[in-house]
């Protein structure tokens, strides 16, 4: 994942170009956007913008063609608009690696990066609260902007910096990244005995009073089952996808689908090639593996190791990965759990590549058309495309409003 690595008319406003907007499909994805447009749950264009120019993003035009930049980037302001997105969750994401007050600092610093661009572009940007503001901000062509905490060993086990990150304009944090922390298990390591400890119910307990919603992406099954026990309010998975479909630990378990539908949760459906397609990540893990033979067996030559995976790279091409890929996702968590728990987080601009036909935030109404291409109706799109989420983000700000009179938990890490 390179950057987290560093941390007039539709015609004229759209880049797909005029042959394909006489698909049918494409015409009426358009019009389902131009009822609901696109809620994005993960996009990490914040540490995109400071892994390419530091402090100097303020400097950039960032309604260019970032696809322009010596690095390129998946996402900019017009693309957004020709993706008829109307609401996004921004990633404030600190590796797992920065811990204690250091990661505070770097989530502050990336929460900065937001609230400077939604300033800097008014015209473009609002910052959203509630649901109720995504729905206002997202009627005005403004792209309704909230901010997810990616790991939670970046509240520092501090209760108060969580609902300090609430508001600043927080409103879900992802429980773990690639690592365990104190309190909850992460899908990239060894499950230990207890995957959600007190603490971690705490936290639970907290980000419900405060009405922030609980991400479960990144982490174990155990703590998706024990926080789905836990919680009062519905869960959401930024970017996530189907381990029916791909065995990725990053994906959803079928025996957890039915606990999500119950909970009132919604699985918003990922981009990441490896996540899901078998053949690429299989591809994935057998480059990962050579690279790691190259390094031992040139282990004083980094040149020659640079050129031997370069000659791997193009003797063994990458899997082919396209929108229908994205597609059987959806397919198998509409089966499993019903049409009101599925949604979309690409993960754009936190990824190296994509599925083809989904290389940026402007390509949306494609996947959209291919669904309706697949059978869904239009009112089936409308919730996948942002009507799901809304609904599980009032049902967790009434649960909020319910608790609104208690006192905020008194547990130590």
């Amino acid at each position: 994942m390179m950057h987290k690595l560093l941390i007039a008319g539709l015609l004229a406003a759209t880049t797909i170009p005029a042959h394909a907007l006489e698909d049918p499909y494409l015409k009426r994805a358009e019009a389902v956007l131009k009822r609901q447009p696109i809620i994005d749950g993960h996009n990490d264009w914040p540490g995109a913008l400071r892994g390419s120019f530091g402090e100097g993003w303020w400097s950039q035009d960032l309604k260019s063609d970032s696809r322009q930049y010596k690095r390129p980037l998946m996402t900019d302001i017009t693309r957004l608009h020709q993706g008829r997105v109307g609401g996004q969750f921004w990633s404030v994401y600190v590796p797992a690696t920065v811990t204690g007050p250091a990661a505070v600092k770097a989530t502050i610093e990336q929460i900065d990066i937001v609230r400077g661009f939604v300033a800097k572009y008014p015209a473009d940007f609002e910052l959203a609260g509630t649901a109720a503001d995504i729905r206002r901000i997202q009627k005005t062509g403004k792209v309704a902007s909230l901010m997810g905490v990616e790991g939670g060993s970046q509240i520092d086990n501090s209760l108060p910096v969580l609902r300090i990150y609430h508001a600043l304009g927080v409103r879900y944090m992802t429980l773990t990244h690639t690592r365990h922390n104190d309190w909850a298990d992460s899908a990239n390591e060894a499950a230990r005995p207890q995957p959600l400890s007190a603490y971690g119910q705490a936290v639970i307990r907290e980000m419900n009073r405060i009405g922030m919603l609980v991400d479960l992406s990144h982490v174990s099954p155990g703590t998706m089952k024990a926080v789905l026990g836990v919680t009062k309010a519905p869960v959401i998975y930024s970017h996530s996808s189907a381990r029916g479909i791909a065995d990725h630990v990053r994906n959803v378990p079928d025996d957890v689908l039915p606990l999500v539908k119950a909970n009132g949760g919604v699985i918003m459906v990922t981009y990441v090639p490896g996540f899901i397609n078998a053949a690429h990540q299989a591809w994935e893990a057998a480059r990962s593996g050579e690279r790691q033979r190259l390094q031992a067996l040139y282990i004083a030559d980094p040149a020659r190791q640079g050129a031997a995976m370069a000659e791997w790279n193009a003797k063994n091409p990458p899997p082919p990965v396209g929108i229908n890929d994205v597609a059987d996702h959806v397919a198998h968590l509409v089966k499993a759990m019903g049409i009101d728990h599925v949604g979309i987080g690409g993960d754009l601009d936190g990824i190296d590549s994509t599925p083809t036909g989904l290389e940026g935030v402007e390509t949306y109404p494609a996947l959209i058309a291919e669904l309706l291409r697949r059978g869904y109706s239009e009112a089936d799109c409308e919730k996948i495309a942002g009507g799901n989420l809304l609904r599980a983000m009032e049902a967790a700000e009434k649960v909020a409003a319910g608790m609104a009179g208690e006192v905020p938990p008194d547990v130590k890490p």
